[in-house]
Parts: structure tokens; sequence; C-alpha cells
């Protein structure tokens, strides 16, 4: 395989796991209901802060990217190992500091699906 087939692969491989990453999270949201448990509502609020921290690590680290870096096809494995780290560091930073977005963001959805 050469090394554009590599890179296409790479890019499919990234954007599936982008989608994977937002189709978990919807999966997650779509099952909440009134019959919920507060343990699983409390692990999709979870699930949400994640990925919302996630982005926003993201964009962070894009707007400091210098764009005139070499595109090898090394940098865009680095970049898909740096994914699964920044996803972690995520969880990490939703669970050492998310308890007021999370209590807020459960009494929210308590209140709008009616769980008592």
């Amino acid at each position: 395989m050469d090394l554009a087939g590599i890179a296409s692969n790479y890019a499919s491989a990234q954007t599936s796991a982008d989608a994977a990453s937002a189709s978990s999270l919807q999966s997650s949201l779509r099952k909440i209901s009134a019959d919920s448990s507060e343990e699983e509502l409390k692990s999709a609020i979870k699930d949400f802060e994640s990925y919302f921290v996630e982005q926003i690590i993201k964009q962070a680290i894009k707007s400091v990217k210098n764009d005139d870096e070499e595109d090898s096809t090394m940098s865009q494995y680095k970049d898909l190992y740096m994914d699964k780290a920044i996803e972690l560091v995520a969880d990490e930073v939703v669970d050492q500091v998310g308890g007021n977005l999370t209590q807020q963001l459960y009494e929210q959805m308590k209140r709008n699906y009616g769980i008592e």
C-alpha cells in the first residue's frame, strides 16, 4: 500500500472515529426517558459533558497548531492517537471539575423527562 492509500485509510478512520463518538453520544441520549434511572441519566450527562469538553480541547489545539507543518503520514497517525488522548483527558476533566454543570444538567433533564 502506498502513502496515499495509508493517508486515505487514516482520513476514513478519523472520520469514523468522530462519527462513532457522536453516534455513541446520540445513542446514550436516546435511551433517556421518563422511566430512566438516576444512574442512566447521570451516565448520559457525563457522556455529553465529556464529548463537549473533547470538542473544546480539539478546537483549542486547532487554534494554536501551526498550519505550515508538513502533513506527513506520521503526523496523521500522531493525530489519531492524540484524539484518543483528548478523549481520556476530557473524561478526566469532567470527573474532576464537572460537578456544578453536571448537577444543573441532571436537574434540568429530570424536569424535562418528569423523572422522580
